[in-house]
């Protein structure tokens, strides 16, 4: 199977602790925490994706909002920056311990951070990754194989 998931939930999960708007989108959430912490693939979708899926039953869902999809713009050209790859709707990535590692590491020190700004876990997300990622759910064994991306090779 395919984890589908827009620009910016590619930062989200990096400091997903179990916390949501919901106890329904928090038990999504922890199901998609373990399928990408077992290296189930990742496919970039524009709009809505699988962690978006509990909040779509409301009268104005903010996961379709201007500010959330100007959020997946700059999402998706950091991170594409950042692997120097392009990050659109139909990009595949694999998780790895490595991937995981090198976005963990930029967006502690910010430089992947600009999508980030007016979100409201934004401060959650400053202490998650200034005492380590220590709680954090997806986690990654150290000792998995060079991450493919589009016929490139990122360690």
């Amino acid at each position: 199977m395919t984890v589908r998931l827009r620009a910016h939930h590619l930062l989200c999960m990096l400091t997903y602790v179990g916390k949501g708007y919901s106890p329904a989108f928090v038990d999504n959430y922890e199901a998609i925490a373990a399928r990408l912490s077992a290296g189930e693939e990742i496919e970039i979708v524009d709009g809505p994706d699988d962690i978006c899926a509990p909040l779509l039953c409301g009268a104005q869902p903010h996961c379709l909002g201007d500010g959330v999809i100007e959020r997946d713009r700059r999402a998706a050209e950091a991170v594409g920056a950042l692997l120097a790859m392009p990050v659109t709707g139909g990009t595949r990535l694999r998780p790895s311990a490595s991937l995981l590692l090198h976005l963990r590491r930029t967006f502690a020190e910010g430089d992947i951070r600009a999508a980030c700004s007016g979100c409201e876990w934004s401060g959650l997300c400053d202490t998650v990754a200034a005492d380590g990622y220590v709680n954090a759910r997806i986690a990654m064994a150290a000792t998995d194989e060079p991450t493919r991306l589009h016929g490139r090779c990122q360690t």
